[in-house]
């Protein structure tokens, strides 16, 4: 009985392995959710409306639905229709596109705030529709919403311990592999704490380096 942490040296290699996944998933649902988020915003806002009505049903099931759910359905329940989609993957597609529903949300408030004016502006200029917001519009509704945006990222990898459930080897399900050979639950979940923990300062690291970069360029 009693703590004893001198077993989680001997399975450090495998919890760094496990972060390794982790670091990439968040990676690669955050890149999924923000250029996602863009997508959804513009047609949700400007597609026709046999585009806007399916797109706002999809953000309305995303919202409405547990995150554990989707990533079910996602894996388990595409494999009914012909998608037998590799786990990562499929937690990177759940994750990213539950994300982008919530950028997407923010994105669409932050571009109907930017001001006429740029429209007329880019009129005069002969920009048609598209380019001005290609060009105007997304761009600065971007920058305006990094901020918020960064707190979804950083609820994102905190989120990505979920994707253990459907069998990707993240630092959660790791931790539980370790666990299950030494029965030594408090010490490898909270080393697993101190990991998290530390990913989690360098994304908020990353994230203030992204947003300085942004207010330097304004």
């Amino acid at each position: 009985m009693g703590l004893d942490f001198s077993v989680v040296p001997s399975y450090f290699g495998v919890l760094l392995l496990g972060a390794g996944w982790t670091i990439a998933i968040t990676i690669g649902a955050g890149l999924l959710s923000f250029f996602g988020g863009i997508v959804f915003a513009v047609a949700a806002l400007y597609g026709h409306w046999t585009i806007r009505l399916p797109m706002r049903l999809f953000g309305w099931l995303f919202m409405g639905t547990p995150l554990l759910l989707q990533l079910f359905l996602i894996y388990f329940g595409l494999i009914q229709v012909g998608i037998d989609l590799p786990a990562f993957v499929a937690g990177v597609i759940g994750l990213g596109l539950h994300f982008a529903v919530y950028n997407s949300e923010l994105i669409q408030a932050s571009i109907l705030a930017v001001d006429k004016g740029q429209y007329e502006g880019a009129r005069t200029l002969g920009l048609s529709r598209g380019q001005t917001l290609r060009r105007i519009v997304i761009p600065q509704a971007v920058q305006a919403v990094i901020p918020p945006m960064g707190n979804n990222m950083i609820a994102l990898l905190k989120d990505s311990a979920l994707v253990s459930v459907i069998g990707v080897m993240e630092l959660t399900l790791a931790s539980q592999q370790a666990i299950s050979r030494t029965y030594r639950p408090f010490e490898f979940y909270l080393t697993a704490a101190a990991i998290y923990y530390v990913i989690n300062l360098g994304l908020e690291a990353a994230l203030r380096r992204i947003e300085r970069r942004i207010q330097a360029s304004r």
